[in-house]
């Protein structure tokens, strides 16, 4: 975000690139506990807390940000995919007790940034820990600060109108917050790269999203093989693009090292004042060789850029 007075103050956007699904009843943590990457059975009321859903293969089929409420979990995930997902994530409810429901059509979800956000908020009744993840629920409104100035509000659309109004933020744009998300080296598997990585090719274990030591889940043999053979030889980097360019997720990545073979994917992208920024899967080799990295063979090397120590 820039660094200017102007960035102290809160901004807001509507966020369209993410679904949401709603899972509740008397099984619903013990349902998520088995079919996700992470510990939800040991959740606590006010974290929220990172996870990913695995095929058989330990391939991700979703990433979600789990939020805990009094009687239900909302899964924030990519919107493309929240039909779909909540439709196979049903398949595995049998005789629990657990209703599942795509929330897309009835809430929405806004970002809220600067520094002077969470006071803000604060003040609206949103009372939030300092810790990032921490999680609150204000009536029908549910809050998670993804980090020191960015929150996010999920909630019916009303609620979110009449939320936007004792802001008076800023009006923001959706690229912005997609840029914070890239730079906090958090990916967002998409459509387009459904089923490609195992979870640490996008460093979920270092995002804290991978609980190593809770029970079975879909591809958990996979995935732990992967992290105690070192058998992870891909990994997720951060890039940046010159200007003029577009890159989507799912697209092909291209090494000098790799004699005109695709090598690598694009996992998310955003918009830059100089171009774009990305997330990409590139082989771990290549990053060890320093070779250059292209977007298309012979075109311009992408620089490659630092991420958070707990996501590298």
């Amino acid at each position: 975000m820039p660094a200017t007075d102007t960035a102290l103050e809160p901004r807001s956007a509507r966020l369209h690139r993410y679904g949401l699904l709603c899972v509740a009843g008397d099984d619903a943590r013990d349902f998520l506990h088995a079919q996700l990457t992470n510990d939800i059975e040991h959740m606590p009321p006010d974290q929220a807390r990172l996870a990913g859903w695995c095929s058989a293969k330990g391939r991700l089929l979703a990433s979600f940000l789990v939020m805990p409420r009094e009687r239900d979990f909302l899964l924030q995930l990519a919107a493309d995919l929240a039909p779909a997902v909540a439709r196979r994530l049903s398949m595995f409810v049998l005789r629990s007790k657990v209703k599942l429901t795509d929330l897309g059509s009835e809430q929405g979800q806004l970002g809220v940034w600067g520094a002077a956000g969470p006071a803000r908020l604060a003040q609206l009744g949103i009372q939030l820990g300092e810790a990032p993840m921490a999680c609150a629920v204000q009536g029908a409104l549910t809050a998670v600060r993804m980090d020191r100035e960015r929150v996010l509000v999920v909630g019916p659309e009303a609620e979110l109108a009449r939320l936007e109004s004792g802001l008076a933020a800023a009006e923001g744009d959706e690229d912005e917050w997609a840029l914070a998300e890239i730079r906090a080296g958090r990916p967002l598997i998409r459509h387009a790269t459904q089923d490609l990585f195992v979870p640490q090719m996008v460093n979920l274990e270092a995002l804290g999203a991978v609980d190593f030591k809770k029970g079975c889940y879909p591809g958990q043999e996979v995935v732990a093989r992967a992290q105690y053979r070192g058998q992870v030889k891909r990994r997720m980097v951060r890039a940046a693009a010159g200007a003029g360019v577009e890159v989507e997720p799912g697209a092909d990545l291209y090494s000098d090292d790799a004699g005109g073979q695709a090598s690598g994917t694009v996992v998310d992208s955003a918009p830059t004042p100089e171009g774009r920024e990305l997330l990409a899967v590139v082989p771990v080799s290549v990053l060890e060789r320093q070779a250059s990295v292209r977007l298309a063979p012979g075109g311009p090397a992408l620089q490659i850029l630092s991420l958070p120590s707990s996501s590298a």
